[in-house]
């Protein structure tokens, strides 16, 4: 397990939820929920911010995939908006995550804690990034790899094409090849 304090991005059509973990990578906190704002990237510029202040090694950025695993207009909206976070907090490397359920997933949380749809708005977003981060550092930590992929630097090129997984394997973007993708190594190094 990599050590380091991470923070997790889930972005959403009107607010950004934030989470971060502990150093060594054990457990996932919330941290805030930000307005989204497309037109001045405010919400960037927090996020920055909160990366710095926190000295976070990795951002972690919830990649809303279809259920068959495609990249669908929710996963573009999250792939600009971890480009723009990438320019922002670079070189602290932007990992992009899978994180097809972790609204409903909070969704329900919020349900058993016997919160009402109403009471709970302005924290499901920070909700669905901590059941984000906490799946990701529980994901390393089983396999000994690092979750996702790393959106290159400078947030380029275009989003990967993905192809659906088979036999119960993550599905890689297509043409990937796991013994010499540095990314599926715990112990790549961002060039």
């Amino acid at each position: 397990m990599r050590r380091g304090v991470r923070v997790a991005v889930d972005v959403g059509s009107v607010r950004v939820g934030l989470a971060a973990c502990d150093p060594s990578g054990v457990i996932a906190s919330p941290v805030r929920t930000l307005a989204r704002d497309p037109e001045t990237d405010a919400d960037v510029a927090q996020v920055a911010a909160e990366v710095r202040e926190r000295g976070a090694v990795e951002v972690v950025v919830g990649l809303p995939l279809s259920m068959d695993g495609t990249e669908g207009p929710a996963a573009l909206t999250a792939l600009a908006h971890a480009r723009k976070i990438a320019l922002a907090v670079e070189p602290v490397p932007v990992r992009l995550v899978d994180e097809r359920l972790s609204t409903v997933d909070a969704h329900r949380a919020l349900h058993a804690a016997g919160r009402r749809e109403k009471q709970f708005r302005d924290v499901v977003d920070q909700a669905a990034a901590v059941v984000l981060l906490q799946a990701a550092l529980d994901a390393e930590r089983s396999s000994g790899r690092a979750p996702g992929r790393v959106l290159p630097a400078g947030g380029a090129p275009g989003p990967a094409k993905r192809r659906k997984a088979r036999h119960g394997r993550t599905a890689r973007p297509a043409g990937a090849d796991a013994a010499h993708d540095p990314d599926e190594r715990p112990d790549a190094t961002e060039g």
